[in-house]
């Protein structure tokens, strides 16, 4: 039995790295500042490849592009050196710098937890208009490329999708990964769960900026690991891949130039990323026990799917109220530019309509490997509604064949929100806190292990939305981190079985009153 296959060790990494009451108070964790990790991978001998710092604006309507569930894969869609600069900066590039006293800290164009970004982005592409074709390295920090390797190896790319089609016929993919002891450094064994938060965070920027610039773009994490870490030249043990978008179509199929295994191996100089990493074994054993060893293995896995039926209706329903034409028309460019992470919210209303706005943008659904077309996904989503006009406080769970919220359980649960958000002001004091929550059992049948990493990264491609889409109506939005288990027990018994994948906690931002 392939190791994919034993899902047991993806339930016990779970378990291990669960949150409870009891867990946090006995937790002696404490932040090592002298042993910090950097925030860029430095390749100290490349030369620099600068990207264009005059981005292309789309001037496209941010909820337009937000809500967008992709474009057709047909005809030549080839984005230029300028369009590709474009998607990196509006996706995993540095918006803001902070000076501080004992540091600096380097803001990005999306949402990451701790603000530690450990997601490291690479481009494999065929010639491009001003980028000659190669293996690329981003840096955020100077806003370049840096070539691992020359020539074009999208065939190589493909042959360890198994021929994905869409990788296939893409000019340009970008392969996201993480390196593990950025996010391990404050969060341990449970950052691994963060890895594909924050690169689902970066995919719903690139997605929505792909779909501005009127490329096609499909998420695919279906791959052998083995082959695209050598292509990369990473070690798979600290530095991990976690997914790629392919981005553009060309009717002319990329072509085996050369094969993985023909490739000489990357050794390049990396600048260490701290004095002294720490490893955490739980995270390279998940890792592995997910990784998929050959092509087989990998259209396998990419035919899996689960049954995505909706439980049958027992609260009151309140369909989601839409304001045609009355939204704001600020441009995807301009709402990832001020987007930022909410620390206080002011306990204050919000209407049902923009509430309803939210939802029905970040669940439109999206074009990826693992759902094809599927728009229930791999995760339902839940909330605790604090303060809402039109809407009575309660527990909801969001039908999204009907597009409407049922209401599980009316009352003022505010004090319960925060609680369950690690006992944080900011889940009780937003308007709204959604709960991500997937069916492991039935994930990891039909997936195996890896099919953890997929629940967890579609929440973060919806959680990433619905930041956005909170900020296009100038609202605001965070991501929170949970007590586990007592999620489970709260939205139960309609979600018992299911385990929470994300939170993320939108509303109006301000000073929370005094009272």
């Amino acid at each position: 039995m392939k190791r994919n296959r034993d899902i047991n060790e993806a339930r016990q990494y779970h378990e291990l790295t669960k949150h409870s009451y009891l867990s946090i108070r006995a937790d002696r964790h404490y932040l090592d500042w002298s042993n910090e990790p950097s925030p860029f991978k430095i390749y100290p001998k490349l030369e620099a490849i600068p990207l264009p710092r005059s981005l292309v604006q789309t001037l496209a309507p941010a909820l337009e592009v937000i809500a967008s569930t992709g474009v057709e894969f047909v005809g030549e869609k080839r984005p230029d050196l300028a369009r590709l600069a474009s998607i990196l900066y509006y996706s995993a590039g540095v918006t803001r710098h902070k000076t501080y006293p004992g540091g600096e800290l380097y803001f990005r164009a999306a949402a990451c937890a701790g603000a530690l970004y450990p997601t490291e982005v690479y481009v494999v592409c065929g010639d491009l208009e001003g980028l000659y074709a190669g293996v690329y390295h981003f840096n955020p920090g100077d806003f370049a490329l840096r070539q691992l390797r020359e020539g074009d190896l999208r065939g190589a790319l493909a042959r360890a999708t198994a021929d994905q089609p869409r990788v296939a016929s893409a000019p340009v993919t970008l392969v996201f990964t993480s390196t593990s002891w950025r996010s391990t450094w404050k969060y341990r064994d449970r950052a691994y769960r963060y890895h594909f938060w924050d690169n689902g965070m970066i995919a719903a920027n690139a997605l929505a900026m792909a779909a501005a610039h009127e490329l096609p773009a499909e998420v695919v994490m279906g791959f052998v690991e083995a082959d695209m870490n050598k292509l990369l030249g990473i070690d798979g043990e600290q530095e991990l891949a976690l997914s790629l978008l392919a981005v553009g179509h060309t009717d002319a199929v990329a072509a085996y130039s050369r094969s993985i295994e023909e490739l000489a191996e990357i050794n390049l100089e990396v600048i260490p990323i701290s004095v002294a990493p720490v490893d955490y074994p739980s995270i390279r054993e998940m890792h592995r026990a997910s990784s998929l060893e050959e092509e087989e293995e990998v259209r396998e896995w990419r035919s899996a799917r689960i049954a995505s039926a909706l439980p049958s209706v027992k609260g009151e329903v309140f369909p989601l109220t839409l304001s045609a034409g009355s939204n704001p028309l600020d441009t995807i460019e301009d709402v990832i530019q001020r987007r930022g992470s909410t620390r206080r919210f002011a306990r204050k209303a919000m209407p049902f309509a923009e509430l309803s706005t939210i939802i029905d943008h970040a669940t439109q659904g999206f074009t990826a490997d693992f759902l094809q077309g599927d728009r229930h996904g791999l995760n339902a989503i839940y909330a605790i509604v604090n303060r809402v006009d039109g809407l009575p406080p309660g527990a909801y769970f969001y039908r999204s064949n009907e597009r409407a919220l049922e209401l599980l359980r009316p009352g003022d649960f505010s004090e319960k929100a925060a609680y369950l958000t690690l006992e944080q002001d900011l889940g009780g004091d937003a308007s709204v806190t959604f709960f991500f929550m997937s069916d492991l059992t039935s994930v990891l049948e039909a997936y195996g292990n890896r099919g953890y990493r997929a629940a967890q990264m579609e929440a973060g491609i919806v959680g990433g939305k619905m930041y956005l889409a909170s900020y296009a109506l100038k609202r605001g939005a965070t991501g929170l981190t949970f007590y586990d288990d007592d999620v489970t027990e709260f939205f139960s018994p309609h979600a018992e079985g299911k385990s929470c994948m994300l939170v993320i906690s939108i509303g109006l931002p301000g000073r929370r009153p005094l009272y």
